[in-house]
C-alpha cells in the first residue's frame, strides 16, 4: 500500500510540474516551489476525501466533499499556495476550510493558520481531522468568512477558496501592508478569475488576474456573523 501511494503521489507531482509549465504564460510561474511539492508529499490527500472518492484521491481533480462543497484540484491548490509566497514565519488566514486539505498544506509551510468554514459540520470534521493529524498550528472555526478573523489579524497572507462577487473589505483590512491575497472573483461573464492582490503601504490592494478558475460561491454577507 505504501509503495502504491508513493507511485500515486509521484504521478501527481509529475502532473503538477507539467501544468505549471503549460500555464506559465498566464501565471508567471513555470515550476512549483519544492517546499510545496514536499508538503504535498507529506499531507495524505486520501485522508481528506470521502470514502466513495478514495480511489481518486491522488488524481489532479476537484472532488465533492458534501454540503455542496469540494476539495480543490491539486494544481489549483499548489498554484494558489505558491502565489502567497509564504515563509516559515507567515501567519495565514484561509476562507473556506472544506475538508481541511488546503489548511494542512498551509500548516506545513507557515507558522500559524486560521481557517474559517461556513458549513458547521465541515468545520467540525476538519477541526477534528487536523487535530488528530497533529496540526496544532492550524485553528478552525465555523463562521462567515467574509468577516475574516479580526482578533487574530493582521495576516501575512489571505487565501479564499470560494468565488466572491467582490473582494471583501474586511479581508483587505486584516492583511498587513505588503501582504498577499489570492481569491477567485466572478468576472460577470459567467466565469471566474483567480486574482492576486498585494496590499500597499497606503492600504490599497493592487490586483492582477492570474487565470480562469471554477470555484463554489463564497457564502455570507458583510454584516452577518
Amino acid at each position: 500500500m505504501h509503495e502504491q501511494r508513493r507511485k500515486f503521489i509521484q504521478a501527481l507531482i509529475d502532473t503538477l510540474k507539467r501544468d505549471f509549465r503549460e500555464t506559465a504564460g498566464s501565471t508567471g510561474l513555470d515550476a512549483p516551489d519544492p517546499r510545496i511539492l514536499e508538503a504535498i508529499r507529506q499531507v495524505p490527500r486520501d485522508r481528506f476525501v470521502p470514502a466513495r472518492s478514495m480511489d481518486m484521491a491522488w488524481e489532479n481533480t476537484a472532488l465533492s466533499i458534501g454540503y455542496g462543497q469540494t476539495i480543490s484540484q491539486p494544481y489549483v491548490v499548489a498554484l494558489m499556495t505558491q502565489l502567497l509566497e509564504l515563509t516559515p514565519e507567515s501567519r495565514v488566514l484561509e476562507i473556506g476550510t472544506g475538508s481541511g486539505y488546503q489548511a494542512a498544506l498551509l500548516g506545513e509551510l507557515a507558522v500559524e493558520v486560521y481557517s474559517i468554514e461556513v458549513v458547521p459540520e465541515l468545520a467540525a470534521q476538519a477541526k477534528t481531522r487536523l487535530e488528530e493529524m497533529g496540526y496544532g498550528n492550524v485553528h478552525v472555526r465555523a463562521g462567515n468568512g467574509r468577516l475574516g478573523w479580526p482578533e487574530a489579524a493582521p495576516f501575512d497572507a489571505v487565501i479564499v477558496t470560494a468565488a466572491a462577487e467582490d473582494i471583501p473589505p474586511a479581508l483587505v483590512d486584516q492583511l498587513r501592508p505588503g501582504g498577499r491575497m489570492v481569491i477567485p472573483v466572478n468576472t460577470g461573464w459567467y466565469g471566474q478569475d483567480l486574482v492576486l492582490g498585494i496590499k500597499g503601504e497606503d492600504g490599497e490592494l493592487k490586483t492582477r488576474s492570474i487565470l480562469a478558475v471554477v470555484f463554489v460561491p463564497l457564502v455570507g454577507k458583510e454584516d452577518v456573523p
